[in-house]
This record gives structure tokens, sequence and C-alpha cells, in this order.
């Protein structure tokens, strides 16, 4: 009974240190047999998350996936791309349903479900801890974000980072500048070559619009509103108005440029003019911005 006891209170010492996880090394390592561990396991004391690596208890903290990654694939595992961003808040939870995205040397192979794995070597200065974790840095998760990520949730999750203070755009810019051939940097001198100032994300640029609209009492639209077969930021029905609202980098590529440009003239040929409103005018020039909105919208009644 003494000894359960002891290995009560060693199994909770050594999860509390890792966010409730414990790996089967480490238990062994700390004197647990391997009779002991598996019968924590049958009676769902313990929970395997991978092989050898294990819950404490039913509740999964927070970050348990990404640390239970870490630990099923070894010292050289860093968090990184969309799960790093996660951790960083830069981008929305991806959910449970996604693998967790680790970044390891190319010599080891490991391969686990769950887990899906980038190979590149990482400096000391590209690795940072969050609760214990280690993930890269937001200046490397960036980089590897435009390598992974549409230009338009890339320019959100730069934004965010530059909001938060966790990445300085001179830093960027002359990580980039030596980075000329790798993937991604491409875009991401795009996003800084095209503005000076923090960004918006698409959200944000939408509810400013809409608060620009209404204090300038102009007609209220219906928001984020089917319109044939696309999905429209703004529109005005009865004066067959779209608006939509462009970030910096939402025309960073060609493909993107030729999309939109595919989309106004499908709106057009309906009937329904479009308008394009960009984070310059937002926050620049609104003033300009809603006397060309509401000469539209006055048009476009004359036009009934």
């Amino acid at each position: 009974m003494k000894k359960r006891f002891a290995d009560e209170e060693l199994l909770e010492q050594v999860a509390a240190e890792q966010g409730g996880l414990v790996t089967r090394a480490q238990l062994l390592e700390r004197g647990l047999t391997r009779y002991s561990i598996d019968g924590r396991v049958r009676a769902k004391r313990l929970h395997l998350l991978h092989r050898g690596v294990y819950r404490l208890g039913p509740v999964q903290s927070t970050h348990a996936r990404e640390f239970a990654a870490v630990l099923a694939s070894g010292p050289t595992a860093v968090v990184s791309h969309r799960s790093a961003a996660w951790l960083w808040q830069l981008i929305p939870d991806p959910g449970d349903a996604s693998p967790v995205e680790l970044t390891m040397p190319a010599s080891d192979r490991c391969r686990r479900p769950g887990i899906r794995v980038h190979r590149a070597g990482l400096q000391p200065q590209e690795i940072a801890q969050f609760d214990g974790i280690p993930l890269t840095t937001p200046l490397r998760t960036i980089q590897d974000l435009a390598t992974v990520l549409p230009s338009r949730e890339l320019e959100s999750a730069l934004a965010q980072a530059e909001r938060l203070n966790l990445l300085d755009r001179r830093d960027l810019a002359q990580r980039l500048a030596t980075r000329s051939r790798k993937p991604g940097t491409p875009l991401l001198r795009t996003l800084l070559a095209e503005e000076t100032g923090p960004a918006f994300t698409r959200s944000e640029a939408e509810e400013r619009l809409l608060g620009l609209i209404r204090k300038a009492q102009l007609p209220a639209p219906e928001t984020n509103v089917r319109v044939g077969s696309y999905e429209v930021d703004f529109y005005w029905r009865r004066e067959r108005l779209v608006v939509e609202v462009d970030g910096h980098a939402f025309h960073a590529t060609n493909r993107a440029f030729e999309n939109d440009r595919r989309r106004d003239s499908s709106l057009a040929a309906s009937g329904i003019r479009v308008m394009r409103v960009t984070w310059k005018q937002l926050t620049s020039e609104p003033e300009a911005m809603l006397v060309r909105l509401g000469q539209a919208l006055v048009r476009g009644s004359g036009e009934r």
C-alpha cells in the first residue's frame, strides 16, 4: 500500500511538470514498473495519446495535443507552422481533426499518426518555449506560414503578430533579405512592400467599414451574403451594389487577382456593380471612400 502511494505521488509529480502528460520512458526511469504502468492504462488512470505518451486523468489541458506530439517525437521536435501559429494566437484553433505540425531535422525519420513533420534544421534563435513546449519563434512561424497559407490568411496572421507585439517588420525584412530563394519569401516581401503600418484582418476591415457606413447614416447593407454563386462582404439589394473589402495582400498573386476580376465580371454580367475598398481607403481616406460609396448608392437608386 505504501509503494502504491509513492507511485501515485511520483506519477502526479512527473505529469505536473508537463501539462498532465507523461511518457513511458520517463516513468520507467523514475522507478515505476511496466506492470504498474500497464495497470494504470487498463484502469484508465493513464490515457494513451501516442505510443509511449499518456495523459494523466480524464481532462486534457489546452495544449496537450502539441505537447504530446513533441514528447512522442523526441528531443529534436519543435512545434511549427499552423500549430505554432495557434499557440502564439496568430490563427484560430485548427481543431482536433488537424494534425499537429512539427519541424525536425531531415535526418530524423520519425513518423506518427496525427503528426505532420516538416524537415528542416532550426537555429537555436529560431526556437522559443510556450508553457514548456518548444516551438518556433513568431518570426520563424510567420516565415513557415508563408509556405502553407493562402495570402489572405497569411495577411491576417501577420497583422495579428504585429498587434500582439510579437514581431517587428524590420526584423522580418532583414530576415527575408537573406532568404531570397526560400519558399514564401516573395509573398512576405509583397506584404511588407505594400504596407507601412499594422494591417487589418478581413473581419476587422469589414467591421471598420460597417462602422463608417453607420456613422455616415448611409443605408444599411446585408453582410456576408450569397449573391449568385458568390459570398460577398456587403450587398445593397435594392441598389444592386456589392462592396468588397480588400486587404493589402489580397492581390499578392496573379491567381488571386484574376479570380477577383473573374468574380467582378460575373456579378457585372448579372447587373450588379462591384466596388472594392482597400485598407488604405478605410484608414487614411475614409471621407473620400464614403463619398464614392454614397454616389454609387444614389446612382443605383436612380437606375431603378
